[in-house]
């Protein structure tokens, strides 16, 4: 009895083990991906995808880490704010600035998109790039996020960490397609997520060579040069990774037309959207959000049989354990 005990432990871990997506539980989303995978890598299939052309993109906000109450990054722009203040008294007098000092939410919100790219003009330009890395990754070691009062990297979700590892571990190469800024997300993505700062593709600055103190370096402006977001992502896609992917996931309408892009090329292809549904663990939220709408993109997944993966009901984990 206690061999055939042993036995069936062993048995059991061996299953586990084998396990390549742990903290999904075992629904249709998760059947679904591992078929694909398992499709696309199969050689003498008609459905294999050679390992060059294996390309997937996902979003980050609120498709690898979560995004509320508000993006990270934009968290991380009314800090610097805060920090860049005693060198600039007039903001006390001067909108947004002052509505960010203050912290009325109300003055800040009525300052609307013009409002918001002062903002982030301010927190992200005038320094070097390497200056401004510095500055993000202080920033991470410090800041805690206002809910959960851990650090912000320590809310990437656990179930598309173990995808991006799937998905390595099968020959594909993963990029981040993200509607954030570029420069922001390069300093702290290839620790969360194993994916390295060149495969990453999001919106950014002008930026200018200049020389300081004699030292060569590359000045972060304060002009837009490129959006990531919407139409901008297949756009971000083929300018700067040249293939079209075979796998997509994302979270929004944001994410839509990376989707589209994806969901037109020839073969085997993958598009998914996260669902925020869990209020108890993380957030509920969808077509009326002004962080992450899920609206137009929800109802054409519907119509064209794109997954949709629900936080409440396939992930049996979000954030990975407190360290």
């Amino acid at each position: 009895m206690k061999l055939l005990a042993s036995f069936l432990f062993l048995a059991l871990g061996s299953l586990q083990a084998q396990d390549p997506l742990p903290s999904w539980n075992d629904t249709a989303p998760k059947k679904t991906i591992i078929a694909f995978v398992e499709r696309v890598t199969k050689e003498g299939s008609p459905e294999f995808v050679r390992p060059e052309e294996r390309i997937a993109t996902f979003d980050n906000d609120g498709t690898l880490w979560a995004e509320q109450p508000i993006y990270f990054q934009f968290a991380f722009a009314i800090d610097r704010v805060k920090a860049l203040a005693p060198q600039h008294l007039e903001w006390k007098k001067e909108q947004p600035f002052a509505a960010v000092l203050s912290g009325d939410k109300k003055a800040l919100v009525a300052s609307g998109q013009k409002g918001l790219m002062q903002i982030m003009a301010v927190s992200h330009s005038g320094m070097s790039t390497e200056e401004f890395a510095r500055i993000v990754a202080q920033w991470f070691a410090t800041a805690r996020h206002p809910r959960f009062n851990r650090p912000y990297t320590d809310l990437v979700y656990q179930p598309t960490l173990e995808l991006l590892a799937y998905l390595r571990a099968n020959g594909f190469k993963t990029f981040i397609v993200s509607g954030g800024g570029v420069e922001f997300m390069r300093p702290w993505v290839e620790k969360a997520y194993g994916i390295p700062p060149d495969q990453v593709v999001g919106s950014s600055g002008k930026l200018k060579f200049e020389l300081r103190d004699g030292k060569p370096v590359i000045v972060k402006l304060p002009a837009l040069d490129f959006i990531d977001d919407k139409a901008g992502k297949p756009v971000g896609i083929q300018k700067f990774i040249g293939r079209r992917p075979i796998f997509a996931f994302g979270n929004s309408d944001g994410d839509q037309q990376m989707l589209e892009w994806t969901a037109s090329g020839a073969g085997e292809r993958f598009m998914g959207l996260v669902h925020h549904d869990d209020a108890e663990r993380e957030w509920a939220y969808d077509r009326k959000s002004d962080v992450g709408r899920l609206d137009k993109a929800w109802d054409e997944a519907k119509a064209k049989g794109w997954v949709v993966v629900s936080m409440k009901d396939d992930w049996a984990t979000i954030f990975p354990l407190a360290k």
